[in-house]
């Protein structure tokens, strides 16, 4: 179990219909895949392209057993072959190959990225005495490919993507890398589902999920080892932030400009709500961050809180307009 959610090992086999009930394009890459000479059931001749079709069949069987809070994660690779491949050759038994047949098979082997993915549904906090618990949302799936990318120690950009199924055209976010190129890479999605795919597979309302290309992201890292930042021994301080913005504005753009803002004393950032009506005025968002600074040597002076605070409203203000609510 990691950060809430179970890991789970399932099948790589899947068939057309699959991708179908995921509402898959015809002409996506993702309809690209490999046919097995010998499968093991006819209707799922096929090598997965995406671990989401496997693992929502997990959580789908679950679902039908009368488990209501599911949040189920898996690692595994996918083979993505191109549709002008080469045939692999038949190499020799007993002998050698070739340099040149080397190269052969090797071109002729598809790319078998490593892949994670989640889906999670049901109630994130769970109901209890505390209260009546959490239902999942679309930000916990970002949080958790978030996650995803910081373990692989990669920097992302996060922007909407309002066109990639399974995903919700309003509640999807795409996940970039900047290669060593210098391109632009896309290497996961995570959000709400589509509600026509949630009823084609039998999943409740609201149900989310997350796919991430840990290869990719593994790439661009920049390989240094994790070190443990040291635990300060001295009192934090916290601040809220009700910041108001455009509605276009993605929330990650105002985070990194709370961060920024913060400066070297931050030490958490959380989005906690996010509010729109009248009173904010048309066109317009309300972010609430709740903003968490400590030092390392010392205990912070009212000084010190006070230009975090300044920073914060200051820089929000020149990169995304943000205006601090009254």
């Amino acid at each position: 179990m990691y950060a809430g959610l179970v890991e789970v090992l399932s099948y790589p086999f899947v068939g057309q219909q699959d991708l179908d009930a995921l509402g898959v394009p015809a002409d996506d890459p993702r309809r690209t895949a490999l046919r097995l000479a010998n499968p093991l059931a006819e209707d799922r001749p096929l090598m997965r392209t995406t671990l989401l079709v496997s693992l929502l069949d997990t959580a789908r069987r679950n679902v039908s057993r009368g488990i209501d809070d599911v949040a189920v994660f898996e690692m595994g690779q996918v083979t993505r072959p191109v549709a002008d491949a080469p045939a692999a050759p038949q190499l020799p038994v007993g002998v050698r190959p070739s340099p040149d047949q080397l190269e052969a098979l090797a071109a002729a082997t598809p790319d078998q990225p490593r892949r994670v993915a989640g889906v999670l549904t049901g109630n994130r906090v769970p109901a209890g005495w505390w209260g009546p618990g959490r239902p999942v949302d679309w930000a916990d799936a970002v949080d958790a490919a978030r996650t995803v990318a910081d373990l692989a120690g990669a920097e992302v950009v996060v922007s909407n993507d309002p066109d990639h199924m399974p995903w919700h055209p309003g509640r999807c976010a795409r996940f970039e890398v900047a290669g060593g190129d210098g391109e632009v890479r896309t290497v996961g999605h995570a959000g709400e589902l589509h509600p026509k795919v949630l009823e084609e597979l039998g999943l409740p309302r609201r149900t989310v999920a997350f796919e991430m290309d840990l290869t990719a992201l593994v790439d661009v890292a920049d390989g240094s080892p994790r070190v443990a930042a040291p635990v300060s021994a001295f009192p934090a301080a916290k601040e809220d932030f009700a910041l108001v913005v455009d509605a276009t504005v993605p929330a990650a753009d105002v985070e990194a400009a709370v961060v920024a803002g913060a400066g070297e004393l931050l030490e958490r950032v959380e989005l906690f709500d996010l509010f729109t009506g009248e009173q904010i005025g048309r066109g317009k968002k309300s972010l609430a961050y709740s903003v968490r600074l400590r030092a390392a040597d010392r205990t912070l002076t009212a000084e010190d809180v006070r230009a975090a605070r300044d920073g914060v409203v200051r820089v929000t203000a020149e990169r995304v307009g943000a205006v601090l609510r009254g």
